[in-house]
């Protein structure tokens, strides 16, 4: 069974509060780590790489990013999904040969609009999945990320009122409140989150059409995840954060797969930051 083969397995026939956990490593050390505890695959995430690398979120080159990734792929046997933002504006067919010379399995895209701050215009980037799609085959997991609670939703062709931060930049230290760009309170700035949950279930049903296997609502609400599992009705990535419910818990809400973005980087960083607080002090 290839890599890719496996991942889409393991997001399949799964019982509710038994989502496929995914850690997040942002180097080798870490992948090892995550895979030495017995998890069967790993999730990496873009902030918590850029970070690692020192850029800003948003802001690693390609080649970088694309390093980073072939280097966590070859430290470990279990299959590797790696978040590689917008495609970083290569050809569906690049985007995929470099993703499968990296060794990734699978990999996350999303719907934001980096040029206006706001999301892509639905129909186009589902188009654009359908190419990538069309030149992976079944060589790549494909998590379609919709932004609509990061970034606020959308009236018209990615036009977003009241979407946060637009900057596209998000923390400089991979430590902020982030997990990809703009706000994530779980509501949008003046935007109710039953209005969000319509429009990521009518994006994400687009992109599971075009050959999505999983969509990723980041930032959803928790208590939105039963609607959004029954609307989409594919398997449902939900992001897990420390202050919120258990991975357990996002499973029997309807998750099928759980990530963390750069939340386990920040947690490694904060112990580091201790340590050094300490011989500081010594």
């Amino acid at each position: 069974m290839t890599g890719a083969a496996a991942l889409r397995a393991l997001h399949h026939g799964r019982a509710p509060g038994d989502p496929l956990v995914l850690p997040g490593p942002w180097d080798a050390a870490a992948a090892r780590a995550f895979a030495a505890a017995g998890f069967p695959a790993l999730a990496t995430p873009s902030a918590g790489i850029a970070a690692s690398l020192g850029y800003r979120d948003g802001e690693t080159p390609a080649d970088e990013m694309f390093a980073a990734v072939a280097r966590i792929t070859r430290a470990v046997d279990v299959p590797v999904t790696a978040d590689v933002e917008d495609g970083y504006g290569l050809s569906p067919g690049e985007l995929v040969e470099r993703l499968l010379e990296a060794g990734a399995a699978g990999c996350n895209l999303e719907d934001g609009d980096r040029a206006t701050g706001g999301l892509k215009d639905p129909e186009r980037h589902a188009d654009w999945l359908a190419e990538v799609r069309a030149a992976a085959g079944d060589g790549l997991v494909i998590n379609a990320r919709v932004d609509v609670f990061v970034r606020g939703g959308a009236t018209k062709h990615g036009d977003a009122p009241g979407r946060g931060d637009t900057t596209g930049r998000g923390d400089t230290t991979g430590r902020g409140d982030a997990p990809g760009r703009g706000d994530v309170s779980g509501g949008g700035a003046g935007a109710e989150p039953e209005r969000l949950a319509e429009e990521a279930v009518a994006r994400g049903r687009r992109y599971a059409a075009a050959g999505a296997d999983c969509v990723y609502p980041i930032a959803a609400p928790p208590r939105l995840l039963p609607r959004l599992a029954a609307g989409l009705g594919t398997p449902l990535n939900a992001l897990a954060k420390p202050d919120g419910p258990s991975p357990r818990e996002l499973g029997e809400l309807g998750a099928t797969r759980i990530t963390f973005g750069p939340g386990l980087f920040r947690q490694a960083l904060a112990a580091v930051e201790d340590i050094a607080e300490r011989l500081r002090q010594a």
